[in-house]
């Protein structure tokens, strides 16, 4: 199982991957969607092994090495990186492709009975520019698993060829739920097809935002009633003199 926690890579300004967390299981095929396409490369290349990212933590079957993810998986048609260029023939990249499989694996692996067992005759001679996007995704997967060693897919941008997902979901679909060679299966995509309902993850998911300071309600004092305001408390003594003051002027008047 591929799983990813808060990766993130640096860029000049601005981070060239945000915070981004997901997982992807054997068997299974997860849509991560981003809207810029140097993120969604940056991403594609850490899940495969082939960028070091600035913080987080990457792992395949419990195995954080970046050694071991990059030999376990295969990075597809990523624009600037291992796109196939557009003057070269079927024919040709297929020879190419099949040049850079570890020479265990490759045994006597030629380009001619390659696409013939892989059903890709009727292309060997068209250039890479002229394939349909659906045609182009199924030979650069079927290249992809021409090492055995490669358990898990990752398809950067494979929309960008058409915005119709039935020119590339349904062969990465097949790829994923293959019972002979399950696979893991992650495609970086700019947004996920509407009728989606797989595992899916957005670039960014795990950007911690900074909290909003809490508003405190601070209650106003009441005001004082005007009785209260003018009441002047009369100290015991001068209501006492005020009291006796009668008294007195009654006995000048008895003494005369």
């Amino acid at each position: 199982m591929l799983s990813v926690q808060q990766l993130q890579i640096n860029g000049r300004r601005d981070d060239l991957l945000p915070a981004t967390s997901l997982q992807a299981r054997r068997g299974e095929l997860l849509l991560a969607a981003g809207e810029g396409q140097d993120q969604r490369t940056a991403l594609a290349l850490a899940l495969s092994g082939r960028m070091k990212p600035s913080n987080g933590v990457l792992s395949w079957d419990n195995n954080s090495k970046t050694k071991k993810i990059r030999l376990a998986s295969a990075l597809v048609d990523s624009p600037g990186v291992n796109e196939p260029e557009q003057h070269l023939s079927v024919r040709d990249l297929v020879t190419e492709d099949l040049s850079l499989i570890p020479r265990r694996y490759r045994g006597a692996l030629l380009s001619k009975p390659w696409l013939k067992i892989n059903s890709f005759e009727d292309i060997a001679g068209l250039w890479i520019e002229q394939l349909p996007a659906g045609r182009r995704l199924e030979l650069l997967t079927a290249l992809a698993l021409a090492d055995p060693a490669t358990d898990l897919l990752v398809v950067d941008s494979p929309d960008r060829h058409s915005a119709d997902p039935s020119a590339w979901l349904p062969r990465l679909e097949a790829l994923a739920s293959d019972a002979g060679r399950p696979l893991a299966v992650v495609a970086v995509v700019s947004a996920l097809p509407d009728n989606w309902a797989g595992p899916a993850a957005v670039i960014g998911n795990s950007v911690a935002h900074p909290q909003e300071p809490e508003t405190v309600e601070v209650s106003e004092p009441a005001q004082a009633t005007n009785a209260q305001a003018t009441t002047i408390p009369i100290p015991a003594r001068e209501i006492q003199d005020e009291a006796s003051e009668p008294e007195f002027k009654d006995l000048q008047r008895t003494a005369k």
